[in-house]
């Protein structure tokens, strides 16, 4: 890569900024500690609206960057969720209507992976399993009809616990640490009140993000992340 190109491709967010170089690096400080938009906008003085739409763009880089990691192999735990508060009544669990389905790959004490799904059918989360999980690992799941089959597909082991028989975790398998990840979520998420759900991805990606590099620097590492990806 010529170094033109690459000095452009270096300065391609701060370009598109219409706030200094130094009030950016504030927002993304803020941003990496986790606070809100309008907490920063009392520290800094700067627009709340502004400090949104930044919070929105480093958004979207941060998805990009998590759509990258590579397939995992190892211990896999894999687990949906369904985040939001509309619910029809009578209609609960896997069933649940009004609530958006993530599915959740999790290497142990590793990364973890969550993808948006329409349902929960065996076609459904093979193809995303196949797609994130390298072949020679063991998959942990609950017994749910959907994970049959994932062995003739050519896994190397497929272990499953009966949640419904209220059985949590055995010396083979448990799924704790996805579970341990939704719990995560739902508290973060649950402080955007009102969240529109064509938001909600961004959201959602930033809490895997903020998960899979929890004991990293968060500022360093998005400061080097929207320096590496312009988008505007």
């Amino acid at each position: 890569m010529s170094k033109k190109l690459e000095m452009t491709r270096t300065r391609g967010f701060f370009d598109c900024a219409k706030i200094s170089k130094v009030k950016i690096r504030k927002i993304i400080r803020y941003f990496a500690v986790d606070l809100q938009a309008t907490q920063i906008a009392q520290l800094t003085g700067i627009n709340r609206n502004t400090i949104n739409r930044y919070f929105r763009l480093i958004r979207q880089v941060i998805a990009k960057n998590c759509e990258k990691e590579s397939p995992f192999q190892g211990d896999i735990e894999v687990d949906e969720s369904f985040f939001g508060a509309r619910r029809v009544r009578g209609k609960r669990g896997r069933g649940a209507l009004g609530k958006t389905i993530v599915f959740g790959v999790y290497k142990r004490n590793g990364k973890v992976y969550t993808e948006i799904v329409p349902d929960c059918t065996r076609a459904t989360l093979h193809a995303v399993i196949r797609g994130k999980v390298n072949f020679e690992s063991t998959i942990h799941s609950d017994k749910w009809r959907a994970y049959d089959g994932l062995v003739d597909l050519g896994y190397r082991r497929h272990y499953r616990v009966n949640h419904g028989a209220n059985v949590f975790a055995t010396k083979k398998t448990h799924i704790n640490g996805i579970e341990n990840f939704w719990g995560l979520a739902k508290v973060r998420l649950s402080k955007f009140r009102g969240m529109q759900k064509s938001t909600f991805y961004l959201h959602l990606k930033e809490c895997e993000f903020r998960f899979n590099h929890r004991h990293e620097n968060l500022y360093k590492l998005i400061s080097k992340l929207i320096t590496s990806e312009p988008i505007c």
